[in-house]
């Protein structure tokens, strides 16, 4: 099969090496006439290109990897061989798809849209790896247009690539999920670094959590930017239900709810943390040579922490049983 790769940074250099030894004839193109160069050189590549128009003629699959709005300026500009598969790399999808289809209405081709569930901090194909796809997960958006046979095709290629694990869904699916999985943790690691005061030289006083945490705010601000204002609704639903998580832990330390032991809780729910009714309050006792009085009383609605407590059944009925000092909050 003859592929062709637009875009050879990150993720497109990231699929060009993965391609190498399958097999296939692959191209690339990228503006960067130097990355082109190394790519060749590295063997990932037959031939590259600035600009692509011919060769994309002649390939049976073109996968775009772009910002979203280059992508659909691209599609636009090219034709592509009667036939083929297109597909991209685009994080947003609702929007985004309806345009790139109605460009491609009249071009006799078929195009899945991808996302993969991988990537680097960092930009540019001096960071890619095929070892960026090992293990990732890789969402296909399924259209009325797509055909059974398409995505099943795009299904066995990207495992073949070594991603883990390939869903198929809806487009708005994926924007709704998406802005949870991956837009959210990037907004919290901007935040996080934005919040820093410059009292003390934090870099001198950071550890691993700290840089676990933080490591993807080195964003591509552009590339995010775009992903950001695409799909804000989505993404303003994530940060709001974030937000009242952590006004939660703050009213909860606030209130120093802690040291409390021997609550049953009713077994609502699995996902946590999540809201019960106290049926049961042990008698407390000493703990560490310290009096443990009980603060909470059979009948108050509670909330208990995120993987808290020990589930039992008696009866048929579902309980778990928690500690005190799993609770966050008194209710009512």
């Amino acid at each position: 099969m003859i592929i062709t790769v637009v875009g050879l940074g990150v993720v497109g250099g990231s699929f060009v090496k993965a391609l190498k030894g399958q097999g296939h004839e692959v191209y690339g193109v990228d503006v960067d006439e130097e990355t082109l160069a190394r790519a060749k050189a590295d063997g990932c590549i037959k031939e590259g290109f600035v600009d692509g128009r011919e060769i994309i003629k002649k390939s049976d699959m073109t996968i775009i990897c772009l910002y979203p709005s280059l992508v659909l300026d691209y599609i636009k500009n090219h034709e592509f061989k009667k036939g083929s598969i297109i597909t991209d790399a685009v994080g947003v999808k609702t929007h985004f798809l309806n345009e790139a289809m109605d460009l491609l209405k009249d071009k006799d081709v078929e195009f899945v849209s991808g996302h993969p569930m991988a990537g680097r901090e960092n930009k540019g194909y001096l960071y890619a790896s095929k070892e960026v796809f090992q293990g990732a997960n890789y969402i296909l958006i399924q259209h009325e247009e797509n055909s059974k046979s398409a995505i099943a095709m795009m299904e066995q290629f990207v495992s073949n690539l070594g991603f883990h694990s390939v869903k198929i869904m809806s487009p708005q699916a994926h924007d709704e999920i998406i802005s949870f999985t991956s837009q959210l943790p990037h907004v919290i690691a901007v935040s996080l670094i934005d919040s820093d005061n410059q009292k003390y030289d934090t870099g001198k006083y950071i550890g691993d959590s700290y840089r676990d945490l933080t490591r993807i705010a080195n964003i591509n601000e552009d590339l995010w930017t775009e992903l950001f204002f695409t799909n804000k609704n989505n993404l303003l639903k994530s940060i709001q239900v974030f937000e009242d998580q952590l006004d939660i832990l703050k009213k909860a330390i606030k209130e120093e709810e802690k040291t409390k032991s021997g609550i049953i809780l009713t077994g609502e729910a699995k996902e946590k943390p999540q809201q019960a009714e106290v049926i049961a309050v042990g008698p407390g006792g000493v703990v560490d040579g310290k009096e443990v009085k009980m603060e909470v009383a059979t009948g108050n609605k509670v909330i208990y922490s995120k993987y808290a407590g020990t589930e039992v059944k008696l009866d048929g009925e579902e309980y778990i049983i928690v500690k005190q000092s799993d609770i966050l909050a008194i209710v009512e």
